[in-house]
């Protein structure tokens, strides 16, 4: 899965600039890429408060910086607290709905010593507060890959968290179908009704009888990235796969049930290991096997920005081997309208920012905007 820093000098990373994308006639809405910022220290996030004009970039290596009229600058800096691996760092940052007037924020990253640690942060203007620092919580992570990482507010107000397997093949310890582990799993926290956090009422386990209070969801390998649609809320998980695939999966606002999104009972749509499955299974809404050069899917978001109306409520994702990205969209439960499009290479996220509007982030240290053809 992304990040992988060493990959960068071995691919010799030709970046696409500009490109006009040109899917199958009739298959899907063109759009191109417009590089906006480059120079940056392996990016693995883009994202922004709603209504915005700034842009917040994470670095991995402990860095976050914040565009301010079309200038870069520092707005937090955890170099020294990060440990940076293949897998490693700081991983994400979400902002608190109400971030415009309590300036609290979130960051997911990998300490010193190879563990989790969610920690709420205040800003003021365009710095953090690097004092006002408070943890939320906190993993003893085993192995130094499949952390997940990625934070984000769902349309219900609570923060979610994507959590890897723990790492090692095939997930020998079961944590993902195992409901009191952490591991394998979306987590939904409640940051509002208590310090450091409460337990959601409607969380599957809020009374802990039958699994964790924190799990909202399990059968993750290593979630990469996951979004919630700011129209619809239904949420898009791309999940990165063993050896053979990888998949996108969608989870209208309205499921009923605990969701199970299957490793390591299955890979994709096939079977991996007999064993039981806990809860309502999902399904994979698409699957992009190795066989096709694919290695470690990135998951984008819902289009919902002004800029290209044609490409309004499709989905984009990408993989991180791959120069392409894939569009879809969602009726009646199956993909429809699929296209593939040039894109940019080593693509380690999508971003969306105050408008809506989408961006493709580069471990090569670009960022490309999607715009008009």
């Amino acid at each position: 899965m992304p990040p992988l820093p060493s990959l960068v000098p071995l691919l010799g990373v030709v970046l696409a600039l500009g490109v006009t994308a040109t899917p199958p006639a009739g298959a899907a809405p063109t759009f191109s890429l417009r590089q906006v910022m480059s120079g940056l220290d392996r990016p693995l996030q883009l994202t922004a408060p709603r209504g915005d004009e700034r842009l917040f970039i994470v670095e991995q290596a402990g860095r976050i910086l914040v565009t301010v009229r079309g200038r870069r600058r520092v707005f937090l800096d955890l170099r020294s607290r990060v440990r940076v691996g293949p897998e490693q760092g700081l991983l994400s940052m979400a902002f608190h709905p109400d971030f415009r007037r309590n300036g609290r924020f979130f960051v997911d990253y990998t300490d010193r010593a190879g563990d989790t640690r969610v920690v709420e942060y205040r800003a003021r203007g365009d710095r953090a507060l690097p004092r006002s620092g408070r943890q939320v919580w906190f993993l003893d992570d085993p192995y130094p890959n499949h952390n997940g990482g990625l934070l984000q507010f769902g349309p219900d107000g609570f923060l979610y968290l994507g959590m890897g397997d723990g790492g090692a093949g095939g997930d020998p310890q079961n944590r993902a179908q195992n409901t009191r582990s952490p591991f394998g799993k979306l987590l939904r926290f409640d940051v509002d009704r208590a310090r450091p956090y409460a337990i959601p009422r409607t969380n599957p386990f809020a009374r802990g009888r039958g699994g964790l209070p924190i799990v909202w969801a399990l059968g993750l390998r290593n979630p990469w990235r996951y979004s919630f649609d700011r129209v619809t809320g239904d949420l898009f998980v791309a999940d990165v796969g063993q050896n053979a695939y990888e998949e996108v999966s969608v989870l209208p606002r309205r499921f009923r049930g605990v969701p199970n999104f299957g490793w390591d009972a299955f890979e994709g749509l096939h079977r991996f290991e007999r064993k039981r499955t806990p809860g309502r299974l999902v399904r994979p809404l698409v699957e992009i096997g190795h066989a096709e050069g694919a290695c470690s899917v990135t998951g984008g978001y819902v289009y919902r920005g002004a800029a290209v109306p044609a490409l309004r409520g499709h989905y984009l994702y990408a993989d991180f081997c791959r120069s392409w990205i894939r569009t879809l969209r969602v009726q009646g439960g199956r993909a429809v309208d699929r296209g593939e499009h040039a894109g940019v290479e080593l693509v380690t996220s999508f971003g969306e920012d105050g408008r809506g509007e989408l961006y493709v982030v580069s471990q090569a240290g670009t960022v490309h905007r999607v715009v008009a053809s």
